[in-house]
């Protein structure tokens, strides 16, 4: 895979690194090895993320971080105004280096507003010239996973390589968490806890039927007396609540009402996950929960879940992946993905 660099600046004595996130909660898990090959590169320096509040605690997980430095947009970062409040705050910290995971033209004006000498990504979204070690993107990279995506880029940027795989280890703290999350909505720890994600933000394309999820939840509490939990954000409630109305069994819906931290200590007790292509099957999968991961509009190849315990479904439809928000046709590549296969597999993914 060819990559090219321009180094015009020294990148070799790196020791207050300012990395820029990324802000979906899915494409934030698979830049955590290019995070790793950069401590592995530079550990004695001094590194911080640049996140969005959504995804922070994703890197508040990570070892190989110093500080989580919240960009607060919506809020105090927003717009012109904000990006420059931003900045003022960046430049005060004195980062040397910055390393830009994000493709937004707005992470290379940010960076270079602070006045970090140091600016370092892909030449996406018209921002090469404000880069100092602009890495050219190209056709080759952009089908690989998105691990290797991030990954090759740091290399090309002089760092050591590190492993594509993603374990997310939540403290202790977690573990009180979720034993809150079990208190409060009746669940019980003993037995089978299947987490259901029928959400995903990109949009309807992604999602399969409602009520397909139902009839998979009531097959698994009728045959393995499971719990089952549905999980999402705000914006997923119309979905699990479809969910629930078609489910002939009882279910608890968690979606909307907890933040991600609440999320990732729920979905580590789960014996089980089940997910559309979503940040919460990517979270499931760091975490090595089982996961059943099911594919219709969008690319395995480029964004399956990393867990050692991840199957993934994708029929690979004429059509598909079409990568569309909404499909233009008939639903083609979900509608050929039974209840009775994702039930099947979720069962071979448990404990016999």
């Amino acid at each position: 895979m060819k990559v090219r660099i321009s180094t015009r600046t020294p990148f070799d004595r790196a020791i207050n690194i300012l990395i820029r996130g990324t802000n979906w909660i899915g494409d934030a898990v698979m830049t955590l090895p290019a995070v790793r090959a950069i401590r592995n590169t530079f550990p004695e320096a001094r590194i911080s993320i640049l996140a969005k509040p959504w995804v922070a605690e994703i890197f508040n997980l990570c070892p190989d971080v110093d500080e989580v430095i919240v960009f607060q947009s919506p809020g105090p970062h927003s717009g012109i105004a904000g990006n420059l409040r931003l900045a003022k705050e960046l430049k005060a910290r004195k980062f040397d280096t910055a390393i830009l995971l994000q493709n937004a033209i707005e992470a290379a004006i940010i960076t270079w507003l602070a006045g970090i000498p140091v600016r370092a990504g892909y030449n996406s979204d018209g921002r090469g010239l404000l880069l100092t070690h602009s890495v050219q993107r190209t056709e080759d990279v952009r089908k690989v996973h998105q691990i290797q995506y991030y990954l090759e880029m740091v290399k090309s940027l002089g760092c050591l390589s590190a492993e594509a795989n993603v374990h997310l280890h939540p403290e202790n703290e977690y573990e009180n968490l979720s034993e809150k999350i079990l208190s409060e909505h009746g669940i019980r720890r003993e037995g089978i806890i299947v987490g259901l994600a029928p959400g995903a933000a990109y949009g309807p394309a992604k999602r399969w039927f409602p009520e397909r999820f139902a009839a998979v939840s009531d097959r698994l509490i009728e045959d393995l007396s499971a719990q089952v939990v549905l999980f999402g954000s705000r914006e997923d409630r119309q979905t699990t609540d479809l969910v629930e109305q078609h489910a002939h069994r009882p279910l608890i819906n968690l979606a909307g009402k907890t933040n991600l931290k609440e999320a990732i200590a729920a979905i580590s007790i789960c014996s089980l996950f089940i997910s559309n292509d979503s940040g919460l099957m990517h979270i499931a999968g760091a975490l090595n929960i089982p996961t059943v991961a099911i594919f219709g509009s969008t690319n395995p190849v480029t964004t399956a879940p990393v867990g050692e315990r991840s199957v993934v479904i994708y029929k690979g439809a004429s059509c598909s992946p079409c990568l569309k928000e909404t499909c233009p046709t008939d639903f083609r590549c979900m509608d050929i993905i039974s209840v009775e296969e994702v039930c099947k597999i979720a069962r071979g993914l448990l404990p016999q």
